[in-house]
């Protein structure tokens, strides 16, 4: 008898942290190997926020907190929430977690029950359906295509709600396509739920402020009739470049709130003290930053569509978020090429050209492959390079 649990049966371990660590450990065998796998900003944390966690450490602020957050970190969510996003909440509506990650992965045990259905629009974050799979949920895989820009439509929605959904996700800007949904389409989606008065959304919006090309950033909790149904995500490592400080949060219905407060008193209890003083900088502090690096995101986004599109046998929309894109490699699967699947042409990418990207799916979409340009402009030239050089071994 295996005394790991048939819970743990059903998931796999993450494919985006799985080819970060296969570069990493090629690195330290000496292999010159250009990773485009993280999802992590490649800009270090803004001083004032370091200064502010140094403070707190030297002010003694190292003891345990409230489970599910500070009150000065609370109250400034709230703040951010009301100055950003025309949103009002009272700080017993927020819950702090450590990552967005554990907020999510909080809020599906809280609330879902065995066979609950949670509708995933693809291509989805790899995390989605294994958390809803370790709460005993049931994911709902809702493809989008690349016509749509690879966004969930009203149509689409409408036709996958059944008496069993419990939540809807929603995504904007993406990971993996950067995909961001305008105000029109949230509202075009906003008039389904309102039909259907028993779906919750979780909206992630851990890329709200990683956007381009004037993109107006809207979140469904702005349209009234949906906010007391509306678990609302964010964090600041995304942002801020503190991913490794582990801080996301969520507002949304005090019940709900309530409900992962009591799933994290009996997990990891509080997020790091001085992770929260930090992250109360980063949220009250200068914001000057954000779009100096979002300019900086763009150049690249900009430099890496044009050259994956001069590309033999690839093609690749324009997002307009995060810092991802997710180009199709099914110009190259076929029978002269050897290449079957899209992990094929990740494999032999890595093995070929040293070049490690993800495989579209991991992400629920076949026939494309996602890389991040959260890394130096010297480090895409590279692999831009070795990925057309490859591709043109191919034909």
């Amino acid at each position: 008898m295996s005394i790991i649990s048939d819970s743990l049966k059903r998931i796999k371990p993450s494919p985006t942290i799985a080819v970060t660590q296969k570069a990493r450990e090629l690195r330290e065998a000496g292999k010159d190997v250009i990773g485009l796998g993280a999802g992590e900003p490649d800009f270090d944390t803004p001083d004032n926020i370091k200064d502010a966690a140094i403070h707190a450490i030297r002010n003694g602020d190292t003891k345990y907190t409230a489970v599910d957050g500070t009150p000065v970190l609370k109250k400034a969510i709230v703040e951010k929430f009301k100055r950003e996003n025309n949103l009002d909440f009272k700080t017993n509506q927020i819950t702090v977690g450590t990552g967005g990650k554990q907020v999510l992965y909080n809020a599906f045990m809280a609330t879902l029950n065995k066979g609950d259905e949670v509708i995933i629009p693809a291509p989805f974050w790899v995390s989605y359906p294994d958390m809803v799979l370790l709460a005993g949920g049931k994911p709902k895989i809702v493809k989008c295509d690349e016509k749509d820009g690879f966004k969930l439509t009203a149509k689409k929605l409408k036709k996958a709600i059944s008496k069993k959904t419990k939540w809807l996700i929603l995504n904007s800007p993406s990971n993996p396509t950067g995909a961001g949904y305008t105000k029109n389409e949230i509202e075009d989606i906003a008039k389904v739920l309102i039909k259907n008065k028993k779906v919750y959304i979780l909206s992630d919006d851990i890329y709200e402020h990683i956007k381009y090309d004037n993109f107006d950033f809207f979140t469904i909790a702005q349209i009234s009739k949906l906010k007391n149904r509306t678990l609302t995500m964010n964090g600041v490592s995304k942002s801020y470049a503190m991913t490794g400080w582990r801080i996301g949060y969520a507002a949304g219905p005090k019940d709900i709130i309530k409900a992962i407060g009591k799933i994290q008193s009996q997990s990891t209890s509080n997020p790091s003290s001085i992770s929260q003083a930090a992250a109360v900088e980063a949220l009250n502090g200068t914001q000057n930053f954000i779009q100096e690096r979002s300019n900086a995101f763009k150049e690249r986004r900009d430099f890496v569509v044009k050259s994956l599109n001069s590309i033999k046998g690839i093609s690749c929309l324009t997002p307009n978020g995060a810092f991802y894109v997710f180009p199709s490699c099914k110009g190259l699967l076929n029978k002269k090429t050897k290449l079957k699947t899209d992990t094929d042409f990740v494999q032999k990418l890595l093995e070929k050209a040293n070049v490690a990207v993800v495989q579209g799916s991991a992400f629920g979409l076949d026939g494309y492959f996602r890389i991040s340009y959260a890394t130096s402009m010297e480090n895409l030239k590279k692999a831009m390079e070795r990925i057309k050089s490859f591709c043109d071994s191919l034909s």
